[in-house]
């Protein structure tokens, strides 16, 4: 795959993904029409996911309507309360969220929306987007069912700039409207099989669906692209261990595809290896490998780079993307990633477009993974141990949820 095909991939995919959506659905036809010009057959499996339509969503501070989006799947209310920004998550800061709609910095995490509930928030309200930039998007969010457990308070999104005008004016009460039909719905991986000589397989991932705002071609159809690449490159090639390439569906609404993949005990016992990819080829940014297994895989990515001539920096650690399902299930990942610096390529944001992209770095991206992934696939034993130590298992567990990170 050559840069001029990279970038006619990434203009052919040049809309919003979200997870559920007929559009990532669209996206996923388009993934498997591309594998059948290249001759291989692949299969759409689809996945149940919370699905909701918002029907009103309101917020009003001191008598005025900010312009806002409500949390998708936290519920139907209506609450009217005295208006707090959390700025600190000390004791005593929390402690002042009882019976107040509560305004806090950025994403809302698992154990911020536990602090609001055993401090008794009645509301929250989140911020995106940047004070200094020209736009006034907002995010759609969502309370993710890992999160809520059953127990839900009303939110909503809202603009930085009216977050900071809010509090510069000193705002002292709030109410949030909040309406919508949840049901279920349904997302979808695309899954396709590369045989080899042996039973067990290598299995390649990346998502391909966006955020609410975003064209998603750094984040993350340059992972896509990526995975046709190597399977184009693979299909003509034998190799030892099986392939099994899969583009995940609703990772950016907490990595569901790989969830549901990894959730089937039949589907995972044999496989050996996750090779991921996750914001791969733009213009801009340093070649990552962050590595969910022993430290040996380290030094093999490290020694293989310095073998090919290309530069990157090696970590042994748990990476926000598709290869941690694999990881949980005990199963050695590796992610790779170009990461950006922020005044050059944004995610998760309607800056995130194939401008920030370069065909000609894709095409040496997906080279230095396709070589180190030929060394994997043609092993006569893989030579990862299929076991996750202690320091991984340590941050898996906060990375999920279930242990609080005591820093």
């Amino acid at each position: 795959m050559d840069a001029k095909q990279v970038l006619k991939l990434f203009e052919d995919t040049a809309y919003v993904r979200t997870g559920g959506s007929a559009d990532e659905l669209r996206a996923a036809e388009y993934i498997r029409a591309t594998l059948e010009e290249m001759g291989l057959k692949a299969r759409i499996t689809p996945f149940e996911v919370p699905a909701s339509t918002i029907r009103q969503a309101r917020l009003v501070i001191d008598g005025a309507d900010i312009p806002c989006k409500g949390y998708l799947c936290a519920g139907s209310a209506t609450v009217e309360a005295p208006f707090y920004y959390l700025r600190n998550t000390d004791p005593y800061s929390l402690a002042q969220c009882r019976g107040k709609i509560v305004m806090i910095d950025g994403y809302l995490g698992y154990w911020i929306y536990q602090d609001l509930l055993e401090n008794g928030a009645v509301g929250f309200v989140t911020y995106d987007g940047h004070a200094n930039y020209a736009d006034r998007d907002i995010d759609q969010r969502e309370l993710r069912s890992y999160v809520h457990k059953g127990n839900r308070i009303p939110g909503v999104n809202i603009n930085a700039k009216d977050a900071i005008e809010r509090i510069r004016n000193g705002a002292a009460t709030a109410k949030i409207v909040l309406e919508q039909e949840e049901t279920v719905g349904q997302s979808r991986n695309v899954i396709l099989d590369l045989p080899g000589q042996r039973e067990e397989y290598i299995a390649f991932t990346a998502h391909y669906d966006s955020t609410s705002l975003s064209q998603g071609a750094y984040d993350n159809m340059s992972g896509s692209v990526g995975l046709l690449g190597i399977a184009e490159h693979f299909a003509k090639r034998r190799h030892h261990y099986g392939l099994r390439f899969i583009w995940c569906g609703s990772e950016e609404r907490g990595l569901l595809g790989s969830k549901a993949y990894c959730a089937d005990q039949e589907a995972v016992k044999n496989c050996v290896l996750n090779i991921n990819l996750d914001m791969i080829g733009c213009l801009m940014g340093k070649f990552i490998a962050c590595v969910t297994g022993e430290e040996k895989l380290c030094h093999y990515v490290e020694y293989t780079a310095c073998e090919l001539g290309f530069g990157i920096k090696v970590s042994q650690d748990v990476y926000s993307s598709d290869s941690t399902p694999f990881a949980d299930r005990g199963i050695p990942a590796v992610s790779f990633a170009r990461i950006a610096p922020n005044n050059t390529a944004t995610i998760h944001n309607s800056y995130d477009t194939m401008a920030v992209m370069s065909g000609e770095q894709m095409v040496l991206d997906m080279d230095f993974i396709t070589a180190f992934a030929s060394r994997m696939a043609n092993a006569r034993q893989c030579p990862v141990a299929r076991e996750m130590p202690e320091n991984m298992k340590e941050k898996l567990d906060i990375y999920l949820c279930r242990k609080r990170d005591k820093k």
